[in-house]
């Protein structure tokens, strides 16, 4: 698991995260400032339609901020599995935190969603598949992810297996 978080220092996933959020935060902005500016002028959206745009852009900055998220996250999990050399280790500790979380409530997560994200695992238990509103992919697609990894890094005659980016 170290290695998959020194992977998201590596990619830079703090950085892409603030402006994917800064992004969000100003779209959302700009489509509350929409109903005071917005439908003034001749040609515009009308009430109905700056209404709507009040509701759906900020929707979909939401939507666009929690699929980079998910993406960052499998990211993660290829360069994590890389940098330690075997994929299957990573997968192993996934399921084994997987399986921990699933038997606690995080009733401090689940009141505050907006920190699901600085979880290793989605502590929020609507985990059971990768939907639109999870910042999180599903533990079982990023372990099937890790497997065939580990299945394409099969060694060549004569090398050692799995040396890793190092050796």
């Amino acid at each position: 698991m170290i290695a998959h978080e020194l992977a998201h220092i590596r990619n830079h996933d703090t950085a892409i995260m603030t402006v994917t959020a800064t992004f969000a935060g100003a779209i959302t902005m700009l489509a509350n400032f929409a109903l005071f500016f917005g439908g003034r002028r001749e040609g515009g959206l009308g009430l109905v339609g700056t209404l709507a745009m009040m509701f759906l852009a900020p929707m979909a900055a939401a939507l666009v901020q929690m699929a980079i998220s998910r993406t960052r996250e499998y990211a993660a999990d290829k360069a994590g599995a890389e940098i330690c050399g075997h994929p299957l280790w990573l997968a192993s500790a996934l399921e084994r935190i997987q399986a921990g979380a699933a038997r606690i409530d995080n009733d401090a997560a689940e009141r505050n969603p907006a920190t699901a994200h600085m979880f290793i695992i989605n502590p929020l238990h609507a985990h059971a598949r990768d939907n639109l509103f999870s910042t999180h992919p599903a533990t079982e697609n990023r372990v099937a992810a890790l497997r065939r990894m580990a299945g394409m890094q099969a060694p060549a005659a004569g090398r050692a297996p799995f040396a890793g980016p190092w050796g």
